[in-house]
């Protein structure tokens, strides 16, 4: 049997949601570990795409957010 079979929509949503945003700020950690110029060699164009990228992700993630969330009224 499911352990989690009870649980409600939004402890499902805090259960994921944590074991995910800790999971993304750990590999946000590991990728600052690339900042390091005695084992790694970038440029600033590739820094710039990395970073582009992830900004553009979050900001769609976000608003995904935001537009699902005018169905409630909070």
């Amino acid at each position: 049997m499911n352990p989690n079979h009870n649980e409600s929509k939004h402890e499902k949503f805090v259960r994921i949601a944590k074991r995910r945003t800790e999971s993304i700020v750990k590999e946000i950690s590991l990728l600052s570990n690339l900042s390091n110029t005695g084992n790694y060699e970038y440029t600033k164009d590739e820094i710039e795409k990395i970073f582009r990228a992830i900004s553009k992700e979050t900001k769609r993630a976000k608003a995904l957010f935001d537009k699902n969330s005018i169905k409630f009224d909070f």
